[in-house]
């Protein structure tokens, strides 16, 4: 997949007024830049490969998600003038928080000398420099951003994609085999053909859970959409999310303290969501680990907040979703994670605590599809049984979203991009061996002083 958002790596800008403002700001950057390299030569090699490197390599080269490698000069120069647009436009590095609400330990921002060092080369015409002055080179593990993995799953067989058409999810169970516990420090999932496949979902199940027991291991199975529950019970049909692909979501590893549970017995499923692109292709995803030897403090779980009851009127510019979840539990909170469409606009967390106070976690003004992060605290809260976490999204279904499918039709929840969801993801950390199932049950609301 290759983010829509490498438009902006065009030379040309469309004259909206919002870009005339961007414009302004350009051109005021560059004004009060220069004179900070008055008489001072800046090249390629010793001032801005460092940038580079500490930026924007880990995703500009080859075989990861942006569309061109800046590992080298050559590589880089021919892009001079695109990156000086991005970069003086925050576009480039990525990043949608607003910076008066938390800290996040994987925020990519850019300290604005290191801004002032790209547009002021770029404006002096991009010169290479002395080899000698360049710093070491990165070293990256091929194919992977979490280091080696210690385990590499993949898909038994390769997935025949269509041409054309719309394609249910695609579920494929994956044994582990694995004879004891596994602690997962970190995970990534690896799409075969980044083309056709528009987001990968890693669950574990446990050896006693009921859900999808009715899939082969290793062959392709399309649940039927209102299957009835068979008098099962939901506490038998389990399952934790361990790692995701999609658009812009970064491998997941949680730090020397931290791990997800992988209980022996339990088997990998990927859920599979595939587009088509016009071409038949194959697609052959995998998935990689890497385990501690030893139990970490802390156990990490995915947990959502989701509404699944809306309806997005056609035209609306700023059609408000909200959604929330009690905790049952005092709860210590790692990070945090919006979920919409191409439709979605902006979203917010907000905590409500049992005595009344709030507070605002995470605001994302400019909420972009391409671009889907987890957004790791740097200090994870310990949030109080009781405490509300709130979700508040907006959703533009107007013609003025370039990116809408149909600003034509009223728009609810669905699996495919054209329809709309909304969760707010949520990662908690609790102790070793402590139980599960509490957390996973809505609290109620107390001692509140406001709704």
């Amino acid at each position: 997949i290759i983010p829509r958002d490498t438009a902006l790596f065009s030379t040309s800008l469309e004259k909206s007024g919002l870009e005339i403002i961007q414009l302004r700001f350009l051109v005021l950057s560059l004004f009060f830049a220069l004179p900070l390299f008055a008489g001072q030569e800046i090249t390629f090699h010793r001032d801005v490969e460092p940038v580079l490197q500490k930026h924007c390599q880990q995703c500009h080269r080859p075989g990861e998600a942006a569309p061109m490698a800046l590992l080298t000069y050559e590589q880089v120069r021919p892009w001079a003038r695109a990156i000086q647009e991005a970069v003086a436009l925050n576009r480039m590095p990525p990043w949608f928080a607003d910076p008066e609400f938390g800290k996040w330990t994987n925020a990519h921002e850019m300290a604005q000398q290191d801004r002032d060092t790209i547009l002021n080369w770029v404006e002096s015409d991009a010169k290479r420099g002395n080899p000698e002055d360049a710093p070491e080179p990165l070293t990256f593990v091929e194919g992977w951003n979490i280091d080696e993995p210690d385990v590499v799953l993949e898909l038994p067989h390769a997935v025949e994609v269509p041409a054309e058409g719309t394609i249910d999810y695609h579920y494929v169970v994956i044994p582990t085999g694995f004879e004891e516990d596994k602690w997962v420090t970190a995970a990534e999932i690896r799409p075969g053909n980044r083309e056709v496949v528009h987001h990968v979902i890693a669950f574990m199940r446990p050896a006693d859970s009921h859900w999808l027991e009715e899939a082969k291991p290793g062959e392709i199975f399309v649940p039927t959409r209102y299957e009835p529950k068979k008098g099962k019970e939901k506490g038998n049909e389990y399952r934790e999310l361990l790692v995701g692909f999609a658009p812009g979501l970064q491998a997941a590893s949680w730090g020397k303290e931290y791990a997800k549970l992988l209980p022996v017995g339990s088997d990998i499923i990927l859920q599979l969501h595939y587009t088509t692109n016009g071409e038949e292709v194959l697609d052959r995803t995998t998935i990689g680990m890497k385990f501690r030897e030893t139990m970490p403090q802390k156990r990490v779980v995915t947990m959502m907040a989701s509404n699944d009851k809306f309806l997005i009127p056609a035209g609306e510019s700023a059609h408000p979703v909200k959604s929330q979840w009690i905790l049952n539990q005092d709860t210590e909170l790692v990070s945090v994670m919006p979920h919409m469409h191409l439709r979605g606009k902006d979203f917010r967390y907000e905590l409500q605590y049992p005595n009344g106070n709030q507070e605002t976690l995470l605001n994302v003004p400019n909420y972009d599809f391409d671009w889907q992060f987890f957004y790791y605290l740097r200090q994870p809260k310990m949030l109080p049984a009781g405490t509300v976490i709130d979700c508040l999204a907006h959703f533009d279904n107007s013609p003025n979203n370039p990116d809408n499918p149909d600003p034509a039709v009223d728009v609810s929840w669905g699996d495919q991009s054209w329809e709309e969801m909304m969760i707010g993801f949520f990662d908690i950390a609790i102790d070793n061996g402590e139980d599960i199932m509490p957390y996973l049950k809505q609290g109620k609301r107390r001692n509140r002083t406001s709704d």
